[in-house]
C-alpha cells in the first residue's frame, strides 16, 4: 500500500465486534479561536482489519483507503500498542 498522499491517523480501538472491522476513536486537541482554551474533540472511524488482529483498547494507526462499505473508508496500518501492555 503506497502512503504517498494518504492521511494517517492514530487512535484507540473502541469496538471489534464486526468481522474484519474495528471502530477507532481519534482524538485531536486544538485551541479555541475565541476563548483561547485547549479543546479536546473526538471522532470515530470504521477501519478494515483484514486479519482480525485488533482488540478493544489497542492503539492503532489507520490510513485512508478505497471505500469498502458504506461507512468504511480506512484501513488498519499497524498496531502501535496492544491493550494491557
Amino acid at each position: 500500500m503506497s502512503l504517498d498522499k494518504k492521511m494517517v491517523r492514530s487512535g484507540i480501538v473502541v469496538s471489534s465486534a464486526a468481522d474484519k472491522t474495528v471502530v477507532v476513536k481519534v482524538e485531536r486537541k486544538f485551541q479555541h479561536p475565541l476563548y483561547s482554551r485547549t479543546v479536546k474533540q473526538s471522532k470515530k472511524f470504521m477501519a478494515h482489519d483484514e486479519t482480525n488482529a485488533c482488540s478493544v483498547g489497542d492503539v492503532v494507526k489507520i490510513v485512508e483507503a478505497r471505500p469498502m462499505s458504506k461507512r468504511k473508508r480506512w484501513a488498519v496500518l499497524e498496531i502501535v500498542q496492544k491493550a494491557g501492555e
